[in-house]
């Protein structure tokens, strides 16, 4: 059973920082890529921040600048760093680890990030 575990959501004032932190256990391998994505009321859940096993980046146009995604591939964990938050960061924060076998993605349960203006 894979689980994944999120942390470091949070209140915080608009400028601040949060780092989120997900943890993958289980029996989990050929890990393709992993990201984090957010959905805040009334919107559509939208991707983030993703990294490729070889390392490739990408994140939305919104947070270029201010989140840093990364990972620690022996802890099978990966971070958000988000710095210079804006309330329109509000949301609940996932995620999703994208396996090359069925069901080819696991989701945490996800985290929710408030910035006060």
């Amino acid at each position: 059973q894979v689980q994944l575990v999120e942390s470091g959501g949070g209140l915080v004032q608009a400028g601040g920082s949060l780092r989120l932190s997900c943890a993958a256990s289980g029996s989990i391998w050929s890990i393709n890529a992993l990201g984090w994505y957010r959905q805040a009321p009334g919107k559509q859940r939208e991707l983030v921040a993703r990294i490729t096993s070889g390392g490739r980046t990408n994140y939305v146009d919104s947070v270029k600048g201010r989140f840093t995604i990364s990972r620690d591939n022996a802890k099978n964990t990966v971070y958000l760093q988000m710095n210079s938050l804006k309330p329109e960061d509000t949301a609940v924060y996932y995620c999703r680890v994208e396996v090359g076998y069925y069901p080819f993605d696991y989701w945490g349960q996800g985290t929710q990030v408030t910035v006060s203006s």
